[in-house]
């Protein structure tokens, strides 16, 4: 399986910004996916996670109300709609997948890393 992230750039606070992963291969058996961020200089943390067949979402308590994340499973995509945008939101912002949602929102030995796409907010 791949993993391929785009959408990130530059953002003025407030602002939003959607960010794709498209995944590619055998796909069949990795329905979670969801996304971590790393700001420079600190760990890596958890964003949000969806369940591309049951539906169940995960959000960390930092992006809740701003963050929606979805999947078009037609295109083996997921989605991260990122609105009201802070400065804080600044990372690199990686998606991943894995046939357990807790894994994924664990991030501890997920299937799949896709690389990383960086996502600058200005204040």
């Amino acid at each position: 399986v791949q993993l391929q992230a785009s959408g990130g750039g530059l953002v003025q606070a407030g602002g939003s910004m959607t960010l794709s992963c498209a995944a590619s291969g055998r796909t069949s058996n990795n329905r979670a996916m969801g996304w971590h961020r790393q700001a420079q200089g600190k760990e890596r943390e958890f964003v949000a996670a969806i369940d591309t067949r049951g539906g169940s979402l995960r959000y960390a308590d930092a992006v809740k109300g701003r963050f929606t994340i979805s999947a078009d499973n037609a295109k083996s995509t997921v989605y991260l709609q990122m609105n009201d945008l802070k400065p804080e939101d600044t990372a690199v912002y990686y998606c991943l997948a894995d046939p357990y949602l807790a894994v994924v929102v664990t991030g501890a030995g997920p299937s799949y890393w896709g690389p990383g796409t960086q996502v600058t907010v200005s204040s």
